[in-house]
């Protein structure tokens, strides 16, 4: 059995690589999956706290479940603003749609 200190760290490597991949990118693209690493870091945190603290039940599992769905949802909607963006700007870069006007 894996122990639930492996999983700590492998989420925190998740959350750092995603918070770097954000900061360091300019690609749209790139930038949304940054922030899906830094989700799918969170949803370990649910399932390896769950399992921590409450072995017997199954909340943190729910918790990731949910978690799981929110973050399919908003890449949906993210992908359909980038593909908006990309027809407008004929870019996916942020530099070149900074001065977006509502």
């Amino acid at each position: 059995m894996v122990p639930v200190e492996c999983f700590f760290v492998l989420s925190a490597i998740l959350f750092f690589t995603g918070v770097f991949g954000f900061v360091t990118r300019r690609n749209m693209v790139a930038m949304l999956v940054s922030i899906e690493l830094v989700l799918n870091a969170v949803d370990l945190n649910f399932a390896a706290f769950n399992r921590l603290l409450f072995p017997e039940q199954m909340e943190g599992m729910f918790f990731t479940l949910f978690s799981i769905g929110v973050s399919a949802a908003e890449s949906a909607v993210a992908i359909a603003i980038i593909l908006n963006a990309y027809h407008h700007f004929n870019s996916d870069k942020v530099t070149s749609i900074k001065n977006m006007k509502l």
